[in-house]
């Protein structure tokens, strides 16, 4: 096969000489173009004759013929500088690589200058729909851009309703926590949240909390205030709320804590007070963060957030805009927080339960 000496790169016209095929077979084959048929000989040395030759399509003038580009835009926060939350990108990418896509992502640090930048440039490039996604769920004020093109919120929800939304089922997930708890044959179970629990700023904290409440109610055992104490997701606020609840007249026998690092801090609290866990109390958390909660002695139990299903699925449903816009605009999909067994988790000791 002869080099091409075209400084700006091959043609399709060079591809079709180097295949021995019309110029318009290799756009329809290099394109994919549907309701076309031919041989998978032709296919193959079209693109074998491309791939030699190192020939590109032309993302443009697919732009200019489709009206989309083969992206799909990815804005954050902090998404992709979080601990954990890296793992939303990795399904959505995954996703959209399976659709012939690529995912254009864009971490904005919270600057809203550079995220409203950022949607401009996405929108100029003609993106097939957009992720909005935020490190943690919250509801958001959605920009209004979005309403431009598909587009989902990702881990939050947005306050006006306008746009659909994926985000964990925080509820189901403290009641199974604390379920979990109960079947253990604990009675007297506290649980130090992340913040204080507001039904439209924090649905994780509200969600959680509604679960462990649930959870208790279902075993027939009351509500106790002492046993609800509101921390801000740190290792700090999980000691600190630790030392007061074992220092309750009747301590609890078991701590959920409404996320790992919280966990981390009763982990500490207890072992301040010659404590061990599980022997002398039981902890679950919230989250799986994998750099600590499997890293913990002994192993946490704990729920894991699903950050690659939550990504894969709002992808799909950015997809499924492009095709149907739209389509279940401004509800929530929930999806289930799987419980991953460790070793913090045991029967009360009796010398100690009431």
């Amino acid at each position: 096969m002869s080099r091409v000496g075209n400084r700006t790169g091959p043609t399709m016209h060079d591809v079709a000489a180097a295949a021995g095929v019309s110029q318009a077979t290799v756009s329809l084959v290099l394109n994919d173009a549907s309701g076309t048929r031919f041989s998978e000989e032709t296919r193959h040395r079209v693109q074998e004759a491309a791939k030699e030759l190192g020939y590109r399509t032309n993302a443009h003038a697919k732009v200019l013929r489709g009206g989309v580009a083969g992206m799909i835009g990815f804005v954050g926060d902090f998404v992709a500088t979080a601990p954990f939350a890296g793992k939303i990108i990795e399904g959505a990418q995954a996703r959209a690589w399976e659709a012939g896509l690529l995912l254009l992502t864009v971490n904005t640090g919270g600057d809203k200058a550079l995220e409203e930048s950022s949607l401009e440039t996405m929108l100029s490039y003609k993106v097939a729909g957009v992720v909005y996604a935020g490190m943690y769920h919250r509801v958001l004020e959605v920009p209004e851009a979005l309403g431009e093109v598909p587009a989902v919120v990702l881990n939050s929800r947005d306050r006006r309703g306008r746009l659909p939304s994926i985000a964990p089922d925080e509820e189901l997930g403290g009641f199974t926590a604390t379920r979990r708890l109960l079947d253990a044959g604990h009675r007297r179970i506290a649980m130090v949240n992340i913040g204080i629990p507001d039904e439209l700023g924090l649905p994780a904290a509200a969600g959680r909390r509604a679960g462990h409440l649930r959870a208790l109610a279902e075993a027939g055992i009351a509500e106790d205030p002492q046993l609800l104490r509101n921390g801000e997701g740190e290792v700090r606020g999980g000691y600190a709320n630790t030392l007061e609840l074992m220092a309750l007249e009747d301590p609890p026998t078991a701590i959920f804590c409404a996320n790992d690092r919280t966990a981390w801090g009763a982990y500490q609290a207890l072992d301040s007070l010659g404590l061990s866990v599980p022997e002398d109390v039981s902890v679950v958390g919230f989250d799986n963060q994998e750099t600590l909660a499997p890293n913990l002695r002994p192993g946490l139990t704990t729920l894991e957030l699903p950050f690659v299903e939550m990504g894969r699925r709002a992808v799909e449903l950015v997809l499924a805009g492009s095709r149907s816009a739209g389509s279940g605009f401004g509800r929530t999909e929930l999806l289930t927080c799987p419980l991953i067994e460790r070793q913090s988790v045991a029967p009360p000791n009796k010398r100690r339960a009431r």
